[in-house]
């Protein structure tokens, strides 16, 4: 029990920049295209209490990692923080231009993952500072989590990301029948979770990636 505490205190800091600083990315990049609404809303922002939300970022979390333990799987970790408000109108070119505000989360998750090598690099470097030992744990935690979300987010169910690059990529009626889709895909990619399909496509793709940040930055987390 001590060892799963202390587990989930590690986690904690990796979880909520991997969800926030996602969230963040999808505004600025809203922004960048000509939607200035998440701008407007204070909602580009590194700061956790502006894209927090209660029930997505601590409460799901927290019970797929304990589910996912008991499962055999706690590097699961399923969660979200309230939506980035993006107006697809104000987008200059909003059905191609959604593609790259979509994607920018997911990519925001692989950006924070090298971070976190970098960062295990540095612990390494530490010696035998007290530090050493949980910055490098909770690097190695990091680079998992944000590796896991990345994938999991390009997944094409809508209202994931990867629904959404779906949806940008089809024909428009195509692109308006998939996301009748949205209300239902959390549930959908639940009861993929729940019924272990997800492992045959997640966790070979993250340790896909995880092998290359591993073999580039030497790392062995």
């Amino acid at each position: 029990m001590d060892d799963t505490i202390a587990r989930l205190a590690l986690l904690v800091i990796p979880v909520v920049l991997a969800i926030t600083l996602h969230e963040a990315a999808h505004g600025y990049a809203a922004k960048h295209f000509g939607d200035p609404t998440a701008w407007l809303a204070g909602r580009i922002s590194a700061n956790p209490l502006r894209h927090i939300d209660p029930v997505g970022t601590v409460a799901v979390p927290l019970v797929i990692y304990l589910l996912g333990s008991v499962a055999g799987h706690p590097g699961f970790l399923f969660g979200w923080a309230k939506p980035v408000p993006v107006d697809l109108n104000r987008l200059r070119h909003p059905k191609r231009d959604m593609l790259w505000v979509a994607a920018a989360g997911p990519a925001a998750n692989l950006a924070m993952a090298i971070g976190w090598a970098l960062l295990f690099d540095l612990g390494g470097l530490l010696g035998g500072s007290s530090f050493r030992a949980p910055l490098i744990q909770m690097s190695a935690e990091a680079i998992r989590i944000n590796l896991l979300l990345c994938v999991l987010n390009l997944i094409p169910i809508p209202p994931l990301d990867g629904g959404r690059i779906a949806a940008s990529l089809l024909p428009s009626d195509a692109a308006r029948g998939f996301m009748r889709l949205e209300p239902y895909g959390v549930y959908i990619v639940i009861g993929l979770f729940m019924a272990n399909v997800l492992d045959r496509v997640l966790f070979p793709m993250v340790d896909l990636l995880h092998r290359g940040i591993v073999t580039t930055f030497q790392i062995y987390p």
